[in-house]
């Protein structure tokens, strides 16, 4: 009976320790170590994620970041926390995560399903539309009048994507160029490499609203594919993902995700002091008022 006694308390002991050891997180832990976290960003993702200059960051997913990194030093136990910046692409980022390299992702990236089995996802704050920009003076008031004309896309964003189901939609001859960025895809259009630029609603309204005769340039109303752009971290950590969701659902439920967004969108940015002036949709206003990390193809099927 003795024996028996200890062997359970034996077992016990080993479950609760496993059950302890698999509520701990890897990258909290990594954080605490160090004392330090790592932010994805971007250097021209619209008023999402931008530079200011070398080593400098903002916009209204890095504040965001920058909130929620609050609410993980906490959870980290630490008096401080050090933030390097670490410039990420469409081609590089799930890669950069995956690895470590980086911890937490704040730029443009759309949570979809094929993306759900390499990385996580928080809940989705903002919820964008690809759209189309064109010259004003080019006569194009629909995709269906890109026929036969240069279109241009950023490689690795999933702008491509929407870009080549024009073509199985009936728009056909399209010629496809990839950018490597956001800045060369509109100066493609700006040089007259292009006669379309498909992209982020915001990113585009943004690169409009900064360049030298916003009036030059319009967006088409049509949307080609419904975006949940979120924040991105390592998958299979779930601690970690509580503290984010945590962090992202306060943010929600307080109203103050819809003070920053006011911030970033309809008000001057820097550095020029431009406004990119576009209201939250309903889809994000949506987002806020339910945040979850639900992928494109949920939206899709609505």
């Amino acid at each position: 009976m003795i024996k028996s006694n200890m062997r359970f308390v034996a077992l016990a002991a080993m479950l609760i320790a496993c059950t302890s050891a698999s509520a701990q997180s890897e990258t909290l832990g990594k954080i605490k170590e160090t004392g330090g976290i790592t932010m994805g960003v971007r250097d021209a993702s619209g008023a999402m994620s931008f530079t200011l200059g070398p080593g400098k960051y903002t916009g209204f997913h890095v504040e965001i970041c920058e909130r929620v990194i609050a609410d993980i030093k906490k959870a980290a136990q630490l008096d401080k926390i050090d933030v390097k910046y670490q410039l990420v692409t469409p081609q590089n980022r799930i890669p950069l995560v995956q690895n470590g390299t980086v911890d937490i992702e704040c730029g443009t990236t759309t949570n979809n399903a094929a993306r759900q089995k390499d990385v996580a996802f928080a809940p989705t704050l903002y919820v964008e539309g690809i759209r189309i920009a064109v010259k004003t003076n080019s006569g194009i008031a629909s995709s269906a009048q890109l026929t036969g004309k240069t279109v241009a896309a950023t490689t690795g964003s999933t702008s491509v994507q929407a870009l080549r189901k024009l073509g199985r939609d009936g728009v056909t001859g399209v010629s496809e160029v990839l950018s490597k960025d956001n800045s060369e895809g509109f100066l493609l259009l700006e040089g007259g490499r292009a006669e379309g630029f498909v992209a982020d609603g915001q990113i585009l309204a943004t690169l409009i609203s900064k360049s030298k005769e916003p009036e030059k340039y319009k967006l088409l109303d049509q949307v080609l594919s419904v975006e949940p752009i979120a924040i991105m971290f390592r998958k299979g950590d779930p601690a970690f993902k509580k503290v984010v969701d945590d962090s992202i659902l306060a943010l929600a439920k307080s109203g103050e995700v819809s003070r920053i967004y006011d911030k970033w969108f309809m008000q001057p940015i820097p550095p020029s002091g431009s406004k990119v002036g576009l209201p939250a949709n309903a889809m994000t206003k949506a987002a806020w008022a339910a945040p979850s990390d639900k992928p494109l193809e949920a939206y899709e099927a609505r």
